[in-house]
């Protein structure tokens, strides 16, 4: 009789396994992009608890094994990484080109890269919703704007238990990071901040942290930009066992972010952060688009995943 009771309980399981694949595979459409290194997996409609549904798109590198042991990286603005021909800027990231390299090259660890499609509601997901504590009333025109907690809930709670179960990658903060740019890597700092067992490191490319222009949240954009470095300095993760990456251009849009950027680092080095764990570049004739970034993109992915 127990075996029978086994084997009725192992097929639910399976059963319920596949139930759950099948409510998240979708075939390949003519709008997915394409790439020059690995394969894509596409997760259209990946509902939640916490926020709308959008696509998760998965790359895995050449000759990727379930089960390898490999890192994961989530990055924000998923539709903007891998295929220039269906962006709404026909630029990219170029995440397949560079991390492909630099892995056939020896010189960053086996990696799975987690993209998550940004929505209509971009910029209230990606704003840090604790910051909020750290301003003034008077200075908050909407206190239900920010929407960075939820969002972080269905990276964390919903996206990666789906990825360490179907792919089996490691799935330990050593081997799990977060990156993204402007709104993208002030939430990637964020997240580092609120989950630091479960991210080891961040990339954060052209961070907006003067949190300008967000006007349906604040009118006084400095007030929100000395909310989130009070809330950093705060909640700032272990500088002995967290890798958090920093970077802006000099050019265009992102020759703003200087002073910002020079406020954080301060923070950091003040608190005896080392080279080996905080960096920070500037780039001269950088602007705010993901043609810079990508021209970048192997200074965040060697310092997050270099192989020591």
């Amino acid at each position: 009789m127990k075996v029978h009771k086994i084997i009725i309980l192992a097929l639910a399981l399976c059963l319920l396994g596949c139930t759950a694949w099948f409510l998240f595979e979708k075939k390949r459409t003519s709008l997915d992009p394409q790439v020059n290194s690995g394969t894509l997996e596409f997760y259209h409609d990946f509902h939640s608890v916490h926020i709308s549904p959008r696509t998760v798109t998965v790359w895995l590198p050449d000759g990727y094994q379930t089960g390898e042991e490999c890192c994961v990286l989530y990055m924000h603005d998923g539709q903007m990484l891998f295929d220039s021909t269906t962006t709404w800027n026909r630029q990219e990231w170029k995440v397949d080109e560079v991390l492909g390299r630099l892995m056939a090259d020896g010189t960053v660890k086996r990696t799975i890269v987690v993209g998550i499609d940004n929505t209509p509601e971009r910029l209230r997901e990606l704003l840090p919703g604790k910051i909020q504590s750290y301003m003034d009333a008077d200075d908050i025109e909407d206190p239900a704007y920010a929407l960075g907690d939820s969002y972080l809930k269905f990276v964390t709670e919903e996206v990666k238990p789906f990825i360490d179960s179907l792919y089996r990658p490691l799935t330990d903060r050593e081997h799990t990071f977060i990156a993204g740019s402007s709104m993208g890597g002030l939430i990637s700092l964020y997240a580092l901040c609120e989950y630091p067992e479960v991210f080891g490191g961040a990339a954060c490319l052209s961070s907006h942290i003067s949190i300008s222009y967000l006007k349906d949240f604040t009118d006084d954009s400095d007030a929100a930009a000395d909310a989130f470095l009070r809330y950093v300095s705060d909640m700032m993760p272990d500088r002995e066992t967290t890798r958090l990456y920093m970077d802006y251009g000099k050019a265009g849009y992102d020759s703003a972010y200087g002073p910002y950027q020079e406020r954080m680092d301060s923070l950091f080095l003040s608190r005896g952060w080392d080279e080996d764990h905080y960096r920070s570049l500037a780039f001269e004739g950088h602007d705010h688009n993901e043609t810079c970034w990508a021209s970048r993109l192997h200074e965040p992915l060697q310092f997050l995943l270099g192989e020591k």
